[in-house]
């Protein structure tokens, strides 16, 4: 959605942007191509591999500044301190994560069962799925999954280990896959749980919680933010968020009325979609959705 995220940023030459997820640049290169000499570009992600490439590619650029960490920390980040223009949120896990088996991502590649987005912190989906006992993983699958055949799945996990460790991806993949009646679906018996899991292991939801707050905060009155998700955990947090801080709560007449509410971001259009040309070409963009806010000035009252 590359065109639609520009249009949403906005881009002036002399502001200071950060991509919180870089990937592999695809975003972060077009809005570098929009600065000026006196613009700025704050680069983050948790993976080693992404920022080796941002290392690579705009490494020696006096505009870039580059981190390595999640954008919930953000924050944290001296050079966040003076303000932001804009900020971008491209959620989930990334093409290069899915195509290496190695990473574990993959139900559809054997690999070690690892998910982890940043593979030096927080223990993986096997040592995770190795010491939580029947109702935590349950609870995983339901919770950031939606798997209504969480159950189910948590009392086959945990007998199969009994037997033998689960540490492969065609492994965990096969034994959902015996577990849950596929019926008339193209999708993938384990898609779910493997979404689950890998939301867990990797926090991303409290990320994304944190990130927004800290984004919200960082941004100058007119900056935008924008936020992609590809499921609807995601989208759901992304579009609260926003209508929270866009709209006045509805008024209760069982409670005494408070202050009166003040506004500090505008939603800016609906949620969009990739267009058919995009998805044609990148069939993993159809269920991409983005919402874009802007900040306002703390001055203005609904």
């Amino acid at each position: 959605m590359l065109s639609q995220v520009m249009e949403g940023l906005r881009v002036v030459e002399d502001g200071t942007y950060l991509d919180g997820t870089f990937g592999r640049g695809g975003h972060a290169r077009r809005v570098l191509e929009q600065l000026g000499a006196g613009g700025r570009l704050l680069l983050m992600d948790k993976d080693p591999e992404a920022i080796a490439v941002a290392g690579h590619e705009f490494g020696a650029d006096a505009r870039v500044a580059i981190r390595r960490g999640s954008f919930g920390d953000l924050a944290h980040w001296d050079a966040v301190q003076t303000g932001l223009d804009g900020v971008l949120l491209d959620l989930g896990v990334s093409s290069p994560q899915l195509d290496v088996a190695e990473r574990g991502f993959s139900f559809g590649k054997d690999g070690p069962l690892d998910m982890r987005m940043d593979p030096d912190a927080g223990e993986s989906a096997a040592q995770w799925l190795a010491r939580a006992d029947e109702r935590e993983i349950a609870d995983v699958l339901w919770t950031y999954g939606e798997e209504r055949m969480s159950r189910r799945i948590a009392r086959a996990v945990v007998a199969r280990r009994a037997q033998e460790p689960l540490l492969r991806t065609l492994q965990l993949a096969d034994l959902v896959a015996s577990s849950v009646p596929r019926g008339k679906s193209d999708t993938h018996p384990a898609t779910r749980t493997f979404q689950a899991i890998r939301i867990h292991v990797n926090r991303e939801l409290e990320d994304l919680e944190r990130g927004l707050e800290a984004a919200h905060d960082a941004l100058k009155p007119g900056g935008r933010l924008a936020v992609i998700s590809f499921h609807s955990l995601e989208d759901r947090i992304a579009k609260r968020f926003i209508a929270a801080r866009a709209k006045a709560p509805p008024a209760n007449r069982r409670l005494p009325e408070t202050t009166g509410f003040v506004p500090t971001l505008r939603a800016i259009g609906d949620a969009q979609k990739a267009d058919a040309m995009e998805v044609s070409a990148n069939p993993r963009s159809r269920s991409a959705v983005l919402r874009v806010a802007e900040k306002l000035p703390q001055a203005v009252a609904a």
